[in-house]
């Protein structure tokens, strides 16, 4: 398979990883589901471990489309990036984030 398709797919993973993470503290979890901060509680294990494993896959995906030295500069600058994607997404529209955490699951 091409290269590209496996650096998509670990820039995906590494976006939605990080919105996992984000969503994992009581504030986000407020802001995204438009709710007191009072009444927030999230499922804190199930996000995080969701967040980590995600991340993880990514390397793994960065692994197979590329040299290990090289493959572990795209993954750091992946995560970096989608934490920065998923800041402004935060900041701008949070409810964007709901898209990776259906209601029924909440």
């Amino acid at each position: 398979m091409p290269e590209a398709f496996y650096l998509t797919a670990a820039a995906l993973l590494s976006l939605v990883g990080m919105a996992w993470l984000a969503l994992s503290m009581d504030v986000h979890w407020a802001q995204v589901k438009q709710i007191p901060l009072a009444d927030s509680q999230p499922p804190r294990t199930v996000l995080k471990l969701l967040g980590y494993l995600s991340l993880v896959a990514s390397l793994v995906v960065c692994l197979v489309a590329d040299r290990p030295s090289i493959a572990a500069l795209v993954w750091i600058m992946l995560m970096v990036g989608a934490a920065v994607a998923v800041a402004f997404a935060l900041a701008n529209r949070p409810g964007l984030l709901k898209v990776i955490w259906p209601v029924r699951f909440s």
